[in-house]
């Protein structure tokens, strides 16, 4: 499987969308500051929502589209209850 995923910074609330075939794995590379500079300098992270694919492509033309103007309101409608509920702008 390949999966989508958005991670919010507990220090910031900045969020982060990326693209893996081991969430688990990419995840605690993420908080161990083993990712890019944004995540090294944003974490630690939290989990607010993955997606699975079965095909890579997919998955990847998700990861861009959620990156896209669109794609983060999509994904902010998504995760309406969420948003309000922890109060992010």
């Amino acid at each position: 499987m390949y999966y989508t995923y958005c991670l919010e910074s507990i220090k910031n609330k900045k969020l982060y969308i990326g693209f893996t075939n081991n969430l688990k794995r990419r995840f605690l590379e993420h908080n161990n500051g083993l990712g890019g500079e944004f995540t090294k300098n944003n974490g630690p992270w939290k989990l607010i929502f993955y997606e699975a694919h079965i095909n890579e492509n997919d998955a990847r033309k998700m990861e861009l589209f959620y990156k896209s103007g669109y794609g983060r309101e999509i994904l902010k409608g998504k995760l309406d209850n969420y948003f309000k509920n922890s109060e992010i702008v």
